[in-house]
């Protein structure tokens, strides 16, 4: 898909998060980088249809297939991890690529118990499993490293870059080590005074 963020702009109580945005994302993976406040997440939630801008537009989007991992891993606590994916992936779900997506992250025994009895890393895993395995054209990644450590992080990469190698990607955080030689293209945000996205 050919995505153009036009001159995005937005604000809440006043305080501007975004100023003027514009960069356009083909097949592969943009880094969003910025400090806390930036806007990064706001960013991204527009970019979703979940907020709308004060002002520019959003193109490309029309009629895209998203698939996300927000901040919050967003998992059904007292559920399963298989249990999670199913939930969220219906008829596209298939246990043997599960099996084989949880592997590949550093997760080969799941087990059958609740998520809530996971580790914040293992969560975040789950997370970027269920997102991966979700038909999409558009995969948009916010902070999805938060939890995992060194060998863990370059783990998850492989999987970004695999399950992205000709989707549109959009990975924001603050640095990326294990994506930048990986990257299409890094956008930077300035911080914006006052607000935390």
């Amino acid at each position: 898909m050919n995505l153009l963020v036009s001159h995005l702009s937005k604000a809440f109580d006043g305080l501007p998060v975004l100023r003027e945005v514009s960069f356009a994302a083909e097949s592969g993976i943009t880094c969003i980088a910025g400090p806390s406040g930036a806007g990064k997440t706001t960013l991204l939630r527009l970019i979703l249809g979940l907020e709308r801008p004060d002002g520019g537009t959003v193109s490309g989007t029309e009629h895209a297939r998203f698939s996300a991992v927000f901040q919050e891993d967003r998992l059904l606590a007292e559920r399963s991890a298989w249990e999670n994916l199913r939930f969220v992936l219906g008829p596209a779900y298939e246990e043997s690529a599960a099996a084989g997506l949880f592997a590949a992250l550093g997760l080969p025994e799941v087990g059958n118990g609740p998520v809530r009895e996971f580790s914040g890393g293992m969560r975040r895993r789950v997370a970027l499993a269920r997102a991966l395995l979700a038909p999409f054209d558009l995969l948009v990644l916010d902070e999805p490293f938060t939890g995992l450590d060194a060998e863990n992080r370059t783990r998850a990469m492989a999987c970004i870059r695999r399950a992205g190698a000709e989707k549109t990607v959009l990975l924001a955080g603050h640095e990326f080590p294990e994506a930048a030689p990986f990257a299409a293209q890094t956008v930077l945000l300035p911080a914006a005074a006052g607000f935390k996205a």
